[in-house]
């Protein structure tokens, strides 16, 4: 399969998972609001994902996909199921244990994380209820992980991609039911719960079609078991270290007056999009594409097929960064203001999300940037990295907590996002293991170009396209007006890229990603 047609599968499902996303985060405005209620969901639903994101997804994948890419190539599929077994059997337990703890030490957990959430008050009962019916997703979606890594190993990206869009039909079908719940809140929780069964659910189905299922095994911590773990550690706390800059958010957001967390959240929804879309979707099949090559000694293929990636990226991602600095308020009022989602609402989430905008480029390329390093097993540097970048940005949302609100805990992620990836590119390519081509930079140029028409576009149309819309329908003005004014920004931006691209004479083909190269070691690659 080439890296095209995966990129395409997992942007495909990705948007699925947005667009079904979009569609709850919706229905959990208008059941919601954005105030105690919403704060308190909130709260329960990113404790179990901050733990998530510390112990799976991008620590957990950097360490196990090369690993058992390695394996596969080295030792062939028997050893390479041996090994995902046993550490299924590892990771399993160890959820458990955390599943446990955090089940029998709820309110100290939520105390130590939300503290500007007063115990007795009506968010800190409605969130420590909440967290308990939540945190078990946690246990599933660490094997989701684990499962999923062991998909895009062998090319098979579609289920992995596919499984967040459960999570967002769970939430809306329980909030569509949810005069069976005493409150929308646990409505929506039970959701999350429920969701984290169907997604294990999944992916065990689809590993087994795969024939790659092989659930446990007493781990033996022979070589291969040995390598993981002395990648996994290091990006642990990297991952922690980004978590901990997370982490503040809900510690200093829970002290933000009424409806400051749910602000975060709205806009951190719109604002996942793209990231989710076209930034993880591009890290998830660059990283294992890049770990083939490399084992089968192919350096300048792993490069040119990070920089053919890295050039996407720019060119898909700049539409939505010229949007969140131009228009956030047209985006939050016209997907959100409706129910109980006000107009005020929607406006506090605006300003957070032209903060968070900042940021979009560096979040989106990260995942790039960083698989220089863990495709040949190098999670030190990452690591390293990362907590430099977490230290700069909690201290940042110190500083800019008591002048900006929720917007400047917003504007600190983005300032330490740029800092993580500049000096992630620094020192790869200061290692010799990462090389900006002319091809990134044409397309960089081009995207650049497309981008300030775009800008213009979107500050000159932004009341004209408000007026037509308020003439077709009142009652729908918002979304009238920023559904067109989408459609005419992405004819102009695309007009304008197409046109850089050919006047830099850059061939549309050169854009997509290589096809893996034969070698007589790839025949053990299904």
């Amino acid at each position: 399969m080439s890296m095209l047609r995966s990129l395409a599968s997992v942007s495909g499902f990705t948007l699925l998972s947005r667009a079904t996303g979009f569609a709850r985060d919706v229905a959990m405005g208008a059941a919601l609001g954005a105030g105690a209620l919403a704060d308190a969901f909130t709260i329960a639903f990113r404790l179990p994902n901050h733990f998530r994101a510390i112990f799976g997804e991008g620590a957990f994948n950097s360490a196990y996909v090369p690993t058992y890419a390695s394996t596969l190539e080295g030792a062939g599929a028997e050893q390479a199921k041996q090994f995902s077994a046993q550490i299924f059997t590892l990771l399993l337990a160890s959820q458990i244990a955390l599943l446990v703890l955090a089940l029998a030490f709820t309110p100290e957990l939520l105390g130590l994380l939300a503290p500007g959430v007063e115990p007795g008050s009506p968010t800190y009962q409605h969130a420590l209820t909440m967290t308990r019916i939540t945190f078990p997703y946690l246990l599933c979606v660490t094997l989701v992980t684990l499962l999923s890594g062991t998909l895009n190993a062998h090319g098979r990206f579609a289920a992995a991609a596919f499984a967040p869009v459960l999570l967002n039909l769970s939430i809306i079908a329980c909030l569509a039911l949810i005069a069976l719940f005493p409150d929308a809140g646990i409505a929506a929780s039970v959701g999350v719960l429920i969701a984290g069964v169907l997604e294990l659910a999944l992916m065990i189905v689809a590993t087994r079609r795969a024939g790659v299922l092989q659930m446990f095994a007493r781990p033996a911590f022979g070589a291969d078991v040995r390598r993981f773990f002395k990648t996994f550690l290091p990006a642990v706390i990297g991952s922690a270290g980004v978590q901990i800059a997370l982490f503040a958010d809900t510690i200093i957001g829970s002290m933000l007056p009424t409806g400051g967390m749910a602000s975060i959240y709205y806009a951190d929804r719109i604002y996942q999009l793209p990231i989710g879309v076209i930034g993880i979707a591009a890290g998830a099949v660059l990283l294992p594409e890049m770990s083939r090559r490399l084992a089968a000694g192919d350096a300048p293929g792993a490069l040119e097929a990070q920089n053919r990636t890295i050039a996407l990226t720019i060119a898909l991602s700049a539409p939505f960064f010229v949007a969140f600095l131009t228009i956030p308020d047209l985006i939050m009022a016209g997907v959100f203001q409706r129910g109980a989602f006000t107009a005020e609402a929607a406006q506090a989430s605006a300003h957070v999300l032209s903060a968070y905008g900042i940021g979009l480029l560096a979040i989106v390329l990260i995942r790039s940037a960083v698989a220089s390093f863990q495709a040949r097993g190098d999670t030190m540097t990452p690591m390293k990295i990362a907590l430099g970048a977490a230290a700069l940005n909690v201290a940042l949302k110190i500083a800019l907590f008591e002048p900006l609100g929720a917007p400047g805990l917003a504007l600190a992620t983005a300032i330490g996002a740029w800092l993580n990836f500049l000096l992630l590119v620094f020192f790869a390519i200061k290692g010799g293991d990462m090389r900006i081509e002319k091809l990134t930079m044409r397309v960089a140029i081009a995207a650049s170009v497309a981008g300030m028409l775009l800008a213009l576009v979107a500050l000159v149309g932004r009341d004209f396209s408000g007026v037509i819309a308020t003439q077709i329908s009142a009652t729908y003005a918002p979304v009238i007006g920023l559904l067109g004014l989408m459609l005419t920004g992405g004819l102009a931006y695309a007009g304008a890229l197409f046109a850089m691209l050919a006047l830099l004479g850059v061939r549309l083909s050169k854009l997509k990603p290589l096809r893996r190269s034969a070698s007589k070691d790839e025949g053990q690659l299904p």
